[in-house]
Order: C-alpha cells, then sequence, then structure tokens
C-alpha cells in the first residue's frame, strides 16, 4: 500500500459520523485494485494501532507465495480494501434508496468499520493456522478467526481508549459474524440488509469476496472476468434484502465459479497445500517450547503472532526447536513432501463420503519390503464448492426484473443456461509423502484403497495436462498448456 498522505490533517475533537463523508478531514493511500482510498477519521484510530497494522505481515494467501511469486499481498491492503467497498456498497444504496430505507451516516460507519475489522483475527498464515495447526493442539475447540476479531476489536477499543458508542461496537462485531456459524441474533430491529455487505449469511454474495477475488486474481496472475462494480452500481433492497437484476444473474454466477477456479488452481494447489503441510508440521514440533497455542487465549498476547514466526523458528539457535527448523530448512531447498496422487470422489458417492485418513492408506498397504506408518503420509481431503455446499448458489439469491417492478424472485437452474453444473461440489483426495523414498510403495497403496473403495483406480497425476488441455479447448480459453520436464529424480522442474 502507498504511504498515507494529508499527514497535516488532525482529528477534529468535534468529529461526527457525518464527518466521514467530508474528504477534507480523511486522508488516502493508493491501492493497486481500487485506487484511492480514503480513510476517515474513526477508521483511522483503529488503523493506527499496533493490533492493526499487524495485518502488513499476515500474507492474505498463507504460503502461496511460494508457487505464485506475485502472492505476497497482505491481510491489510484486504482489509482496507473491504472497508472501500462496503462504504461504496452503503453509500449507493443511500444515494438510490436513502429516504426510503432511512441510512443514516450512523449506518454507513458502522458497515464500514465492519468491513475494516473483520479479519483482524486472523492467525499466522491465514486459514492454515485455524484449520490444519489449531485443531491438532486445541482439541474439541470451536476457535474461529471471526470469533477472534470480535475479540481483538474490544481490545483495541479498550486498550486506545477510542471513544466510540458501545451500540456502534455492538453491531460491529454482529456485522463481523454475520456468515459465520457464531452469528449474533441482530440488535437492529431494522436495516437487516446492512448485515450482509460485508459478510453475508444469506447467500454469500458481500463486499469481501468482492475485494478478494479481484485481488487475488491479480497477484496470481490469473484471468478475472467477473465484475463487481456491475452489481454494486445496479443492486436494490426489496423486503429487507439485498437483490439483483435478473439480467445480472451471469456476473452473479461468474463470482460463484470464478471463487471455486481460485480453490482449484491457487487455494488448494497441490504444491502449495505439500508446503501448507509442511509449515504446520513445523509450527507442531515448535508448540511445546514457544508455547503458540496459548496465544489465542488472550488478544493482548495474540497480536504478536504472525508470519515472521517461521523466521523465528529459523534463526532461534535453541536446539528444542531444531526439528521444526529441519522443516523449515527443507521448504527453502524446495525439498518438499512428494505428492504421489490423488482421485475425484464420484458424484454418487458424495453423500455418503467419509474423510480420508492415513491409517486408511497405510492399512491398504500390501505385503512390501517396506512397512508404512502413519506419520510418513499426508491426507488431503480437498472440498471445492460454490459457498452453498452440494447446492446451487443461485437459489438463495432474490433478482428484480427492474427499477419499476417491486417483485422479487429466484432463477432457477433450466432458465439461465443448460451448460452450468448439475453438481455444486468436488472432493478430491489426495496423498503425500514425507520421504521420497516411500512414493512409490505410498502410490501402490493409495490405489489399493481406490480399488477396495470404489472399484477404480486412481486418476494417474500425468493425466491431469491432458484433462486441462481438453478442458482449455471446450472452453476456448486455450492457448498454450506446458507440461512439466521431469528431471531423473522424478521431480518437475515447473514450479
Amino acid at each position: 500500500m502507498g504511504a498515507y498522505c494529508n499527514d497535516d490533517l488532525t482529528l477534529s475533537p468535534k468529529y461526527t459520523f457525518a464527518s466521514s463523508q467530508d474528504l477534507r478531514f480523511s486522508k488516502h493511500v493508493h491501492d493497486n485494485v481500487h485506487g484511492n482510498i480514503y480513510l476517515d477519521p474513526l477508521s483511522l484510530k483503529f488503523i493506527d494501532t499496533e493490533e492493526f497494522q499487524r495485518l502488513r505481515d499476515l500474507k492474505q494467501l498463507g504460503v502461496a507465495h511460494m508457487v505464485y511469486p506475485g502472492a505476497v499481498h497482505s491481510r491489510f491492503e484486504h482489509s482496507l480494501g473491504v472497508y472501500w467497498l462496503a462504504g461504496e456498497a452503503v453509500n449507493k444504496l443511500k444515494t438510490h434508496q436513502g429516504l426510503e430505507l432511512g441510512i443514516e451516516h450512523y449506518d454507513v460507519q458502522t458497515v464500514k468499520l465492519a468491513g475494516l475489522l473483520h479479519d483482524v483475527g486472523h492467525g499466522p498464515f491465514s486459514h492454515l493456522f485455524e484449520r490444519e495447526f489449531l485443531p491438532q493442539v486445541l482439541k474439541g475447540s470451536e476457535w474461529s478467526h471471526e470469533q477472534m476479531s470480535v475479540k481483538m476489536v474490544d481490545h483495541i477499543v479498550d486498550r486506545h481508549h477510542i471513544d466510540i458508542d458501545s451500540g456502534t461496537i455492538k453491531r460491529v462485531k454482529e456485522m463481523i459474524l454475520a456468515s459465520s456459524e457464531f452469528a449474533l441474533p441482530k440488535s437492529a430491529k431494522e436495516k437487516h440488509f446492512l448485515y450482509d455487505i460485508v459478510a453475508n449469511g444469506r447467500n454469500g454474495i458481500d463486499v469481501d469476496k468482492f475485494d478478494y477475488i479481484v485481488r487475488d486474481c491479480r497477484a496470481c496472475g490469473l484471468g478475472c472476468n467477473f465484475q463487481f462494480p456491475r452489481l454494486l452500481e445496479t443492486m436494490r433492497v426489496l423486503g429487507d434484502e439485498i437483490c439483483y437484476r435478473a439480467k445480472d444473474y451471469l456476473t452473479v454466477h461468474k463470482l460463484f465459479a470464478t471463487r471455486a477456479d481460485l480453490y482449484r488452481t491457487v487455494y488448494t494447489h497441490a504444491k502449495v497445500k505439500a508446503i501448507e503441510f509442511m509449515v504446520v508440521d513445523a509450527l507442531l514440533k515448535a508448540n511445546d517450547y514457544l508455547d503458540i497455542a496459548s496465544h489465542v487465549l488472550d488478544p493482548s498476547e495474540y497480536w504478536k503472532l504472525d508470519d515472521t514466526i517461521l523466521k523465528t523458528i529459523e534463526t532461534a539457535p535453541d536446539q528444542e526447536l531444531s526439528e521444526a527448523r529441519d522443516l523449515i530448512l527443507r521448504i527453502r531447498r524446495r525439498d518438499l513432501y512428494q505428492f504421489c496422487n490423488e482421485y475425484a470422489v464420484p458424484k454418487d458417492k458424495m453423500e455418503n463420503f467419509k474423510e480420508v485418513t492415513a491409517q486408511d492408506i497405510v492399512c491398504s498397504q500390501k505385503s512390501s519390503g517396506v512397512i508404512l506408518k502413519e506419520e510418513d503420509v499426508v491426507v488431503s481431503n480437498v472440498r471445492i464448492d460454490l459457498t452453498r455446499g452440494k447446492s446451487n448458489p443461485l437459489e438463495s439469491i432474490n433478482f428484480f426484473k427492474d427499477y419499476d417492478s417491486e417483485e422479487k424472485f429466484s432463477i432457477p437452474d433450466e432458465r439461465i443456461s443448460h451448460l452450468l453444473p448439475t453438481s455444486y461440489q468436488d472432493m478430491i483426495v489426495r496423498v503425500y509423502s514425507k520421504k521420497p523414498e516411500l512414493v512409490g510403495v505410498l502410490s501402490e497403496a493409495f490405489e489399493n484403497f481406490q480399488l477396495k473403495t470404489y472399484g477404480i483406480k486412481a486418476q494417474d497425476h500425468g493425466c491431469n495436462y491432458a484433462v486441462s488441455f481438453s478442458l482449455l479447448i471446450l472452453s476456448g480459453s486455450y492457448r498454450t498448456v506446458h507440461k512439466p520436464v521431469l528431471g531423473r529424480d522424478g521431480k518437475s522442474s515447473v514450479r
């Protein structure tokens, strides 16, 4: 992000919500996605704290930059982006329907603060910390970054003596939790549509996705044909719910399709996941000595955790961290856990799918000179959907015909396109070997498991390029598909 401008400005002691709309009282930064972002005085009180500045040291995509070198953007710039889009969204509604909906400056400020602070509770390497590391050290815990964000908001207000109405903070926290399983009852009796702008629990369309989809595609060098400004310009509130023009249904579908594509090609990339598993193992080996997990219990300690924990482990001389250091060194030298193979769970088996474990693979080994151990195996159960599990997300979205109409309606699949998928969820099982010499034995055991479970063999990894080639041709986006060149050790020279 660029440096703050207008640094000679000071916060007015008579600052009110109304002044947040006056650019004379704002500072601005230049964002490489949205252009100039104007930061109002109240938001700056939160931004200029060590707890929020910590987000500069949390990469938005965890370890994905080790595969996509450009993916080094942080939670800091994403949070500013969501803050800006949240303000843009509610201000557009205020411009077009303000009198009808009763939108006040207070509402605008509350939604913007929710956008700014929605990710302040993320841990090192973002979702890796929450989904892979903590469940192994805090057994049975229901910890979530949304809940920690709420605790961090309270901590920042108390520690820095931010003068803000308690009702405002209450609504901000409700908006942060709105799309999570820990959603709180809405304190407001009306204007519930405001809760759907930052984290939409109703149908998944929110400005958080608008920002990270465009930002992540840009950073990873991927094309993005989802145009969120179109939805911001034409959305409308009907019956206390944000609805979209029927003619924009394909734009809405592209939102979910692009997100699913990012999950498949970036977030769950086979090599990204291999590095993630190594980072998790390093954190697990360092946890007892550094007491990492205990930080999540106290916001005053939690803010000290960020991605630099790897460098802390890597450069520490302590003998107790030697195993964790060795794993990080393997990552640096690209001696990664080896991908063995993968298979997509058959569609008719998805309903009763049970996650595959390392024990399942080890127990499928037939007689061999090498005996597999569970600690040598990593199994990744990757679920990719369009935000609504096995359901079509468009079923929970309401549309309107034109601005003269007061009727809202959903659009069934058959009215959209016969080219849309008949299934809205994929389940992919991958197996990795922590030791290169066990790849062959593990691959055979994985194939035995596949045959025993579904009566078919696992897909040979080399076939993925042929499948991708065919899909590219069918989609009309084929240019060149590069098949990796394998070295003598069988490792790909393309990373």
